[in-house]
């Protein structure tokens, strides 16, 4: 069936007739008005209804005095009267618009407005009420893209507008951001504007929660605008599918094209195979029983190809699809893959189709609800095929039946029985389909054509005299640029007129405010009762009546009766700052030069924004445009009154009314007036108030009863020969939505004094589209520039298909295709750029010169043998070559621009097994010279060419982990006590650097970036209660050991970055909750480290470190809490023997300051250390046998203890300085130690140390000598001490001699790297490694099945980790992690969390029973083919005591 549409305009002209059925009109005669008062003053005061306190409005009075009279007009709010116009004589007809200063109002307040005119005999008074609302600020927030990944930074920028689109500077209390939690992460308080910008950014962790962000900003008036942008993971596609389906199906329908199209993000089309499945699905519903039939889903499978457009089109069949059927959603889906030639990438898409029994759909368009007699009514109608107009007037049931044909036009008299005129009736209008009424026969189970019918209500206008003004409407939205002329009609009968003119008024408002007023003359022949004619006025200002202009045009009769008519006219949507902005070319190659042209008034100040168009596609109700702009005005039109100041007319149905004697035996009947039905209605409905004595309002009536007064029933037509064919239901657009997240320009730039500003600008090498847009703001106002975009492209490019990295000996296939977007033929060359990192083998049978035409791509391959570790740079050049040999009958071009591409990817080579590195540290301090050996030892077995070694230096204790905060731990970072391994250190560091003046600029915002990122990853582990688990939500409560952790972390924050202090204070409060009567706090959660496990041990050690926490945060021992944990500390430190117990309270004690305590325990803790060679350390064994993170851990806390309280007798610096040396040789080359709490504890006693000793730095030279006699110097210097200056030594195994020379402080440190086999150590851990799968398929997927059992000394491990290596070209399915062998009711060995990167997984285990065996399993997918595939390691480890740790590998069984 076809469709189409059409809009037919149908005049009416309504007019009076003869015989007035009793009533007061007779057609072209005098009309008889009864007891009018010649000598009446009428008067008629407008104003707006609503004004915006502070602004100036305007009030227009008329006056028609048939003596002297005086006049006064007053506004009063809360009691303050003002006078806004006072005239002492007014003699002859007065008319005047004066301006009032509306009173400033801080929240919605009714004003009132009176008049009074005195005169001789005449005494006039009367009040109306108005709406003063505090104005309205228009703040717009932009973000430079509307999806980011984890880890991105958030750019905004906010502007403050007026309702004037005026932009001024404001100082904004808050703006905040919430995450999906409603978290406040971020929070800038008392932000001025500058420029009318604030210009603001917000990183996001690597580890942020998904879902949909929002940052609310807060004026000083207390609005709150928000903005919300989304965090996901996604993948960005090459191409984009489309999937084109009519978007309504009727049930008539036969059949339906199905169109598919694949389109890259440049525009170009893609060459591949469309696979669609069609379905047809039945209602499924959740009472029917499970076992019960239901009727099976219709899906059909289609396979076709894209043509050279990129598309590829079927004709379904929908006769197989059942359409009619209910018991059948009303719904067809679609959904279709592309599979790319050449590369095998697939991509999906979607579509659906509507199925609509509604054969036909008609409508009323732009049709008046009332006419005015005597002139022409004009509506219109959306048709399908044909529509009847069928009128029928209310009183009789008795019209003309008239066939409207498309496009024509016919005035037409509707009158009443015998003619009578249709003065008080009403008239129904009903649009209906030619053939309704056929016989419907209903089939159980089947659903029915169906043509539905339009119905418009007519009510006339009331005029006493039967005058009117009709403005003429406006088919298309005025132009902003020029004056607009608006002309009207006028029907006017004024027998008692006594001037030789009319007087007509008119008022034009916009955005609720008048903008525009005056009075035209129009002079009247003598002798003629009936005047009609046209006039016309003009609109100037455009720019200030944009969006609508909204026109009341009035007048009031000698007789007292006011005429008037209003109407709303559009204005293009137009802004005082005209700015554009384009690019000097439509299209350019990637990397080369653009140039911008920004175009805006002079001075304006302009945010440029270009981003990939398909960040535009995904959220377009995000962009920022005129259009967008002018839908955030309080008020664009004003229509009624608010409640508030509503003049209700109680006058409901008049008593004395005649009742027409045919209509005698009906019961009368009140019908509300609705609409523009006169006068009054015709102010109100623009939203002005009128005080007046003039007649303005319709009397209200009482009507015969109506026994018919439904809709009129539908009358059949024969069809004209040239009636249009059906129309159906249009639905709404679907926009498929992609991610791009790339911005290019994010840019503030000011105009010139000449108006225009270029900005040259790279290209980037994407591509793609970039839609880039300007907003603006001056003196003047505020401005949008029209979007403009730029395509990257160049006629054909070169993509590689590769893996990311592989095992030194592995083998893979380089795919490289070429695509052509000429339209023409070229002789492309492919060249692999020779190198002596790979050796690469040609493929048999292939050419690598060929034709390729237009809209053609080709794939060539190479076979690579990676012959080096690390990185291998892979160059592949593509290039269009002259040739005398054609392309078939075609002949060969080259392009004169984009004539060669060449594209650069890296490989990462690995080693074989597993990588190690050792660090040796010294820390040298010179008065003179100093000299040490440093000895780089490799072991007995590792992987041949995988040692690699450097030496670095550096002027402060603190600079190495300073040059690290990202990653201080080889380790990875997945859980709530890990996460804060990125937080804490970046405290103690800015703490130091802030405290020696070395704190720049660039250092503070790194590390306030780390914290601001680790603060947002902590709050994922938050529960509701305000506690803290290493799982979060997932863990069944909070933990108390964690949750003081976090407490006095983000405590202490508060000083760098915005942390909402109710978090510190639920912490707090949480701990509280756990605090037990003998003061002790309760161990609750899982614990990750069993080293604060162990009875009383346990108790005194989290007590110690939750006491130590809150004196931290300056809560004293007043505090309740801390009191009661400091008695508990006290009471049970006679049973306390464990060395890392004592060190806590060692340091809470001192924090609290108890000196008796201090002394006590540090002469126990100084009779357990333990000394060698001038380094001090403690253990948890006496003979110091045991040396992991715990040793670190412990030491870190008697040197914080140390450096946080007074000195102590015999324990002064030379004692703390032995320490220092012991710990500087435990940092690991990253800048961290073992693990996360023992760097978190030194880094802060370090920290602490290096303050209280910190000297400005003389100078220090530094000489290494290699073996072979070669020489590195170092020079350090107060300038450069916090510079990282490292150099690679090659020469492995060897002794150093190290040298340094002047007076000062350095930190060197030699790090040695190398790769072992899987040890055959089994002493912590067994652990063994298979895969297995089908290999026959593409792209094969295995199952990785690794058996774990812990053998050591403890009963149970801390938490555990096992780190999967994937094999070379495979991607991992995290969900597919499943503990296979768990009991019930068991947390041993569950799976805590999973993450994957760089090309390995970590399994996060809660920890393993000694001697219990678990079986996990990973699902993991090939992507791309590598041969010859070396085995993947697999490591698992504790946590906490690293050097419990087992390796094993395993190989893929498609090998």
């Amino acid at each position: 069936m076809s469709v189409s549409s059409y809009s037919s305009l149908c005049p009416l002209r309504i007019q009076e007739r003869t015989n007035g059925l009793g009533l007061n009109f007779v057609s072209g005669g005098r009309t008889m008005f009864k007891n009018i008062r010649e000598e009446m003053v009428f008067y008629l005061l407008a104003v707006t209804s609503q004004a915006v306190g502070g602004t100036t409005e305007t009030v227009c009075i008329t006056v028609n005095p048939y003596k002297e009279v005086s006049l006064e007009v007053n506004l009063e709010l809360n009691g303050n009267r003002v006078v806004l116009l006072k005239e002492k004589s007014i003699k002859q007809e007065y008319y005047r618009c004066i301006p009032f200063q509306v009173p400033v109002v801080s929240v919605e307040s009714v004003a009132s407005i009176d008049i009074q005119i005195n005169g001789e005999s005449t005494f006039l008074n009367k009040t109306t009420k108005i709406l003063i609302k505090p104005p309205t600020s228009l703040i717009i927030i932009q973000t430079d893209k509307p999806i980011y990944k984890p880890g991105q930074t958030v750019m905004f920028r906010i502007v403050s507008l007026d309702s004037n689109f005026l932009t001024y500077n404001q100082t904004f209390p808050t703006i905040e951001v919430q995450d999906p939690n409603s978290n406040r992460i971020g929070q800038w308080l008392n932000v001025p504007s500058y420029g009318s910008f604030v210009d603001l950014s917000y990183p996001l962790n690597s580890e942020a929660t998904k879902g949909f962000y929002v940052i609310t900003v807060r004026s000083q008036k207390n609005e709150a605008i928000k903005q919300s942008f989304e965090v996901k993971d996604y993948v960005l596609p090459t191409f984009e599918v489309t999937v084109q389906l009519p978007p309504v199906i009727t049930i008539l329908d036969t059949q339906a094209t199905l169109k598919v199209c694949a389109k890259y993000t440049y525009g170009k089309p893609v060459n591949g195979t469309v696979k669609a499945k069609v379905c047809h699905n039945s209602y499924r519903y959740f009472w029917i029983r499970r076992g019960s039939t239901t009727l099976p889903d219709i899906c059909k499978d289609y396979i076709f190809k894209t043509d050279r457009t990129g598309c590829g089109e079927i004709v379904l069949n929908l006769n197989e699809y059942a359409l009619t059927d209910s018991r059948y959603q009303r719904v067809i889906n679609v959904q279709c893959e592309v599979e790319e030639y050449g590369t095998d990438v697939t991509l999906t898409g979607s579509g659906s189709s509507v199925i609509s029994s509604n054969i036909v759909s008609i409508s009323f368009e732009n049709s008046p609800t009332m006419f005015k007699l005597g002139m022409t009514y004009e509506g219109q109608s959306l048709m399908d095929l044909g529509w009847l107009l069928q009128r029928q007037q209310a009183a009789s049931g008795e019209g003309d039946l008239l066939w409207i044909r498309k496009k024509s036009r016919k005035q037409v008299k509707v009158t009443g029985p015998n003619g009578s005129p249709m003065i008080n009736k009403v008239v129904f209008l009903t649009a209906e389909y030619e053939m309704t009424k056929r016989p419907v026969v209903y089939v159980a189970n089947q659903l029915t054509p169906y043509y539905p019918t339009a119905y418009l209500y007519l009510q006339p206008f009331y005029s006493k005299s039967l005058s009117f003004i009709k403005l003429r409407s406006s088919s298309m939205p005025f132009s902003c640029d020029k004056n607009a002329v608006i002309e009207a009609e006028y029907m006017i009968r004024d027998e008692t007129r006594i001037r030789p003119y009319i007087s007509f008024f008119y008022m034009v408002t916009s955005r609720g405010h008048l903008v525009q007023q005056g009075r035209l003359l129009v002079s009247i022949p003598s002798g003629r009762v009936e005047i009609r004619g046209t006039l016309s006025l003009s609109l100037r200002n455009m720019l200030k009546l944009s969006p609508v202009a909204q026109v009341v045009l009035y007048t009031i009769l000698s007789s007292g009766e006011a005429v008037a008519d209003s109407m709303n006219f559009p204005i293009q949507l137009c802004l005082s700052n005209k700015v554009s902005l384009n690019f000097s070319q439509s299209s350019e190659l990637p990397g080369a030069k653009v140039s911008l042209i920004l175009r805006a008034t002079p001075g304006s100040l302009c945010s440029v924004r270009a981003i990939d168009q398909s960040l535009l596609l995904l959220r377009p109700e995000d962009e920022l445009n005129t259009d967008s702009v002018f839908n955030m005005l309080p008020v664009k039109t004003l229509s009624g009154y608010p409640y508030n100041i509503y003049d209700e007319d109680s006058n409901k149905c008049s008593e004395n009314l005649p009742i027409i004697s045919i209509f005698a035996k009906l019961q009368p009947f009140y019908i509300p007036a609705y609409g523009k039905i006169d006068v009054y209605n015709t102010f109100k409905d623009v939203g002005i108030k009128i005080l007046t004595n003039a007649i303005v309002k319709k009397p209200s009536e009482c009507l015969p009863f109506m026994r018919n007064m439904g809709a009129p029933e539908m009358a059949a037509s024969d069809v004209s020969a040239d009636s249009s064919s059906s129309t159906r239901s249009v639905a709404p657009v679907v926009t498929i939505r992609k991610y791009f997240p790339e911005t290019w320009i994010w840019d503030l730039v000011s105009v010139s004094q000449t108006g225009a500003t270029v900005v040259i600008k790279t290209v980037p090498d994407s591509i793609t589209t970039w839609q880039a847009g300007a907003f603006c703001t001056s003196s003047v106002g505020f401005g949008v520039a029209p979007k403009t975009q730029l395509t990257a492209f160049q006629p054909f490019f070169v993509s590689l298909t590769m893996p990311s990295s592989v095992i030194r000996g592995e083998v893979f296939t380089l795919k490289a295709t070429v695509f052509n977007y000429l339209q023409s033929c070229m002789m492309v060359n492919v060249i692999l750029a020779g190198s002596n990192q790979f050796s690469a083998q040609v493929c048999e049978n292939c050419r690598y010169t060929s034709c390729l035409c237009a809209d053609e791509s080709q794939t060539f391959s190479w076979t690579i043998t990676p012959l080096v570790l690390g990185e291998v740079r892979i160059n592949v050049r593509a290039e269009a070559v002259r040739s005398s040999t054609r392309c078939g009958t075609r002949p060969v071009t080259v392009p004169q621009k984009g004539r060669i591409d060449m594209v650069i990817k890296t490989l990462q080579v690995k080693a074989e097994g597993t990588k190690l590195c050792k660090s040796y540290n010294e820390l040298l301090c010179p008065d003179g010279i100093v000299q040490t050996t440093v000895s780089l030892i490799l072991p007995a077995v590792f992987v041949e060419g995988s040692a690699m070694a450097s030496v670095s230096v550096i002027g402060d204790l603190m600079g190495r982990a300073l040059q690290n905060l990202a990653s201080l731990l080889e380790m990875p970072y997945g859980c709530g006590e890990q996460n804060m391994l990125r937080f804490a250190p970046n405290i103690f560091i800015l703490l130091y650097l802030e405290s020696t003046n070395q704190l720049t600029p660039q250092i503070r915002s790194t590390a306030e970036t780390y914290l601001v990122t680790g603060y947002q990853s902590e709050l994922i582990y938050k529960h509701t209660d305000g506690s803290y688990s290493v799982s979060g939500m997932s863990d069944p409560s909070g933990n108390t050991w964690l949750t003081a952790f976090v407490m006095k972390s983000f405590g202490s924050a508060k000083r760098y970055i915005f942390v909402d202090q109710m978090f510190v204070d639920q912490a707090k409060a949480w701990l509280g909750q756990q605090q037990q009567a003998n003061g002790c706090f309760a161990s609750v959660g899982q614990l990750s480290n069993n080293a604060m496990k162990g009875g009383v041990n346990d108790e005194v050690t989290l007590s110690a470190y939750v006491a130590a926490a809150m004196l931290e945060l300056n809560y004293t021992i007043a505090d309740p809490v801390v009191n009661r944990s400091l008695a508990c500390l006290r009471n049970a430190y006679t049973q306390v023997n464990s060395t890392y117990a004592k060190a806590l309270l060692f340091y809470a004690f001192t924090l609290a300051g108890d000196q008796a305590m201090r002394n006590t325990l540090i002469l126990d803790l100084d009779a357990k250390a333990i000394v060698s060679g001038g380094r001090r350390y403690w253990s948890r064994v006496n003979d110091g046998s045991v040396m992991d993170s715990l040793e670190v851990e412990i030491t870190s806390y008697v040197l914080l203890a140390l450096m946080s309280g007074p000195q102590l007798s015999g324990f002064g610096l030379g004692y703390s300085a032995s320490i220092v040396r012991w710990l500087s040789q435990q940092q690991n080359p990253f800048g961290g130690f073992r693990s996360t709490q023992d760097t978190v504890v030194a880094l802060q006693a370090l920290a602490k140390y290096s303050f209280t000793t910190y000297r400005p730095a003389g100078g220090v030279n530094v000489t290494i000598t290699s073996p072979s006699g070669v020489i590195k110097k170092f020079t350090i210097n107060q300038s450069n001490r916090l510079l990282y200056q490292e150099s690679q030594l090659q020469e492995v195994p060897g002794d150093y001699n190290v040298t340094a020379q002047g007076k000062g402080c350095v930190y060197v440190q030699f790090t040695l790297c190398y790769n072992i086999p899987p040890p055959p150590d089994r002493t912590s851990f067994t652990i063994s490694a298979s895969a297995s799968g089908k290999c026959s398929i593409p792209n094969p997927s295995l199952e990785v099945k690794i058996t774990v059992r812990y053998n050591g000394q403890r009963l149970e491990t801390n938490m555990v980790i096992i780190t999967v290596k994937l094999l070379s070209g495979f991607s991992a399915d995290e969900a597919s992690v499943m503990l296979v062998n768990s009991t019930s009711n068991s947390t041993d060995g569950s799976v805590n969390f999973v993450e994957q990167a760089d090309g390995e997984v970590n399994i996060y285990l809660n920890g393993l029973t000694k001697g219990v065996e678990k079986v996990y399993t990973l699902r993991i997918v090939q992507d791309i083919a590598v041969a010859k595939l070396k085995p993947a390691v697999v490591k698992v480890y504790d946590y906490y005591e690293i050097r419990d740790s087992a390796v094993t590998d395993y190989t893929s069984p498609c090998t």
